[in-house]
């Protein structure tokens, strides 16, 4: 008797224990792919952020050669070798129904010009010296959203951000070596970037593909003025290499913008300081350029400061995308 009532009584506990099992196991499934998906926007990044200052060195390599114009309109035509598919998937209407077309506009403008003075600045300084200006594009957007965007920012974040304009003065070197013109091309192309982050935030209705298909055009316009009078014949290799150059921004773009939608941007924001460590190793292997102790303190100064700005913005809410440092050129 006793054996049966035990016999029933596993009976009836068989199906709850097989569904407490089953929900056990697919916990841990799902917790399974949540981790894959966060390493794989983890990858992404890291591979997103080499690509970018492979592209950097790259860039450098050409402008040595070729004019800044010319760089220009070659990259461009190799970015929409990735573009157009990615217009033709969403719908080349999209791109002229935009939102605030006066800010699209001067976005544009300023990412011409921000890419543009990289370029110019990276012809005649180290590739870590310049990368060290935008690495502090994250502290200038902090600064410039209190004023812009309305957002509040506490004494800390404030100090932190003085604390990285002083790194900024030390990369620049305070005498009159501050003033050479790649020295200010540099500067102010990071400035130009921090303010497109900033419109990008205040854009944010508007898909990535819309807002880097219009900047890729207006390089285009750009190089091809800048161009004129002044060609250089390229041979199939130099062609190629710049044909190369857009190709691999536009795929680092896209694969930085797909790893923020598989990981929170708080967790992907310090990964992109390793864009300073691929351009000292880039520079080095491909220039022999190293670095020198000031523009190391400086580097460490700015990457110090905009990790706190980072900590202090995940404790007191979300990182938007648009704060993430830079995402190349």
């Amino acid at each position: 008797m006793l054996g049966g009532l035990a016999g029933k009584t596993q009976n009836r506990l068989k199906p709850a224990d097989t569904s407490v099992l089953g929900r056990g196991a697919l916990s841990v499934r799902t917790a399974g792919n949540s981790g894959n998906v966060l390493v794989i926007g983890v990858l992404l990044m890291l591979l997103g952020d080499f690509l970018f200052s492979l592209n950097d060195a790259m860039g450098k390599w050409l402008v040595a050669s070729f004019p800044v114009g010319q760089v220009l309109v070659v990259r461009s035509l190799g970015s929409f070798l990735i573009l157009v598919p990615l217009i033709a998937r969403q719908g080349s209407h999209t791109l002229f129904h935009i939102e605030r077309v006066p800010l699209q506009i001067l976005r544009v403008v300023l990412t011409t010009a921000d890419v543009g003075l990289f370029y110019a600045s990276v012809a005649y300084l180290p590739l870590a010296d310049v990368m060290t200006f935008y690495m502090a594009g994250p502290i200038y957007v902090a600064a410039l959203s209190h004023f812009f965007l309305g957002e509040t920012i506490g004494w800390r974040r404030w100090l932190a951000v003085v604390v990285g304009f002083i790194g900024v003065v030390i990369a620049l070197r305070p005498s009159t070596a501050m003033l050479s013109w790649p020295s200010i091309f540099a500067l102010v192309g990071s400035l130009a970037f921090a303010l497109t982050l900033v419109l990008g935030r205040r854009l944010r209705l508007t898909s990535d593909v819309t807002l880097v298909t219009w900047q890729t055009v207006a390089a285009l316009i750009t190089g091809l003025v800048l161009s004129i009078g002044n060609w250089r014949s390229p041979s199939a290799l130099d062609f190629t290499a710049m044909l190369t150059l857009g190709v691999v921004a536009g795929s680092a773009h896209m694969m930085i913008t797909r790893s923020l939608k598989l990981a929170p941007a708080s967790l992907l924001a310090p990964l992109q300081y390793s864009l300073l460590v691929w351009a000292i190793a880039l520079g080095f292997l491909f220039f022999g350029d190293l670095p020198d102790s000031q523009i190391l303190i400086g580097s460490a100064v700015i990457v110090i400061a905009g990790l706190f700005i980072f900590h202090r913005k995940n404790l007191t809410g979300d990182i938007p995308k648009e704060t993430i440092p830079p995402d190349g050129h």
